[in-house]
């Protein structure tokens, strides 16, 4: 049994040494040729690419490799991997294959419902008429489409493993369903980002899909070799401003960032989830000024120290929220003297409802802060 693994890319990367790992360009078709594979050969969506992303590519391996009996897409930053970090081998893969229908992502648990979430990033007229067209032309899989598009589970990054035939199954599904959908949307003036409708859409639509038909699927960690240049970047900007104290800076440096790129945001982008706390770092600190003068800031200016407090307020909160709270909670929250502003700013990330919000801060506050 062989498997190829085809690991998609835009630009020049260090490829893995195991010979089972092929580049494969998408978008080359408007792009400059960097001597990897490209999707704009044979029966191609190339030209597309900038609507479909990483999905030109396994449009094209599903159209154009017959040689191989096991395919899977990776990313040129992103590979299936043990948890210890381990890039999977061929023996990895045919091994957990034996038992498992299809190796995919480990599922996002999000804080809200897809449905709410593609509103509040994106145009949620496409996500609804993708389920229209899943209705009149796939009935049996549109109550499944319906509870999980409300549901808050997604998988990401279009990347999975499986035998050809069951690809090449999944492929014919979701480009029959696209080919239609791209008759009733027009993306073609949205941003750069935003035109990547279909990438988007399909990550949720692979869990419909392996549910729908009972598959027995691996959820798999992702490791990443590398951290986005634009996370990278946008860390050493924001460390920057911290260290003199410059709140009003940051926030204007993160609003400027965040309406180029709202992708900077997602859990593939901010791996660490640094980015998200340095949001909560600028609105806190800038509140606790207001109401008192001065904010934790004043104190802390090591981007990594005010990570780590923001991080250690957030789990305390969570642990109290799930009635876990211990000691280490207590005792950081002591230790680092957290004002009730950074409390229930906190809080607010994580619960919505006002009494619960309540609960969980007065018992904070009594148990932690007295």
């Amino acid at each position: 049994m062989s498997v190829t693994i085809f690991t998609m890319t835009h630009k020049k990367f260090e490829q893995p040494k195991d010979p089972i790992y092929m580049p494969l360009h998408v978008g080359r078709a408007a792009g400059e040729d960097y001597g990897y594979a490209g999707d704009d050969t044979g029966d191609n969506i190339s030209d597309k690419n900038c609507y479909y992303g990483e999905l030109t590519g396994v449009y094209w391996v599903w159209k154009n490799v017959r040689t191989t009996d096991y395919v899977g897409i990776c990313h040129y930053r992103r590979y299936f991997c043990t948890e210890e970090g381990r890039i999977f081998s061929e023996k990895d893969y045919l091994s957990i294959l034996e038992e498992y229908d299809m190796i995919v992502s480990k599922k996002l648990k999000l804080n809200f419902s897809y449905f709410d979430g593609y509103a509040s990033d994106y145009n949620i007229f496409d996500l609804v008429t993708t389920g229209e067209v899943i209705r009149r032309m796939y009935p049996e899989y549109y109550d499944t489409f319906e509870r999980l598009v409300h549901g808050n589970g997604t998988y990401f990054g279009n990347m999975m493993v499986a035998s050809k035939e069951l690809y090449d199954e999944y492929a014919a599904w979701l480009f029959s369903i696209f080919a239609e959908v791209e008759k009733k949307i027009d993306a073609s003036g949205y941003d750069d980002y935003h035109k990547r409708v279909f990438g988007f859409i399909s990550e949720f639509l692979l869990l419909v899909w392996t549910e729908v038909k009972g598959l027995k699927v691996y959820e798999c960690k992702v490791g990443m070799t590398t951290e986005k240049y634009e996370t990278r970047q946008m860390k050493e900007r924001l460390s920057a401003y911290f260290a003199e104290g410059d709140l009003d800076g940051a926030k204007e440096y993160f609003l400027g960032v965040l309406k180029k790129r709202p992708d900077v945001l997602m859990e593939a982008s901010d791996i660490t989830g640094e980015l998200k706390l340095s949001m909560q770092a600028i609105a806190v600190c800038s509140l606790e000024r207001q109401e008192y003068g001065k904010g934790v800031i004043d104190r802390i200016r090591r981007f990594d120290e005010l990570m780590r407090y923001f991080n250690g307020i957030n789990e305390a909160v969570n642990a109290c929220k799930m009635n876990r709270l211990d000691g280490e909670n207590v005792h950081f929250l002591k230790q680092n003297q957290v004002t009730d502003v950074a409390l229930e700013a906190s809080a607010r990330l994580f619960i919505s409802d006002e009494k619960e919000l309540a609960e969980v801060v007065g018992e904070l506050k009594r148990t932690a802060l007295t």
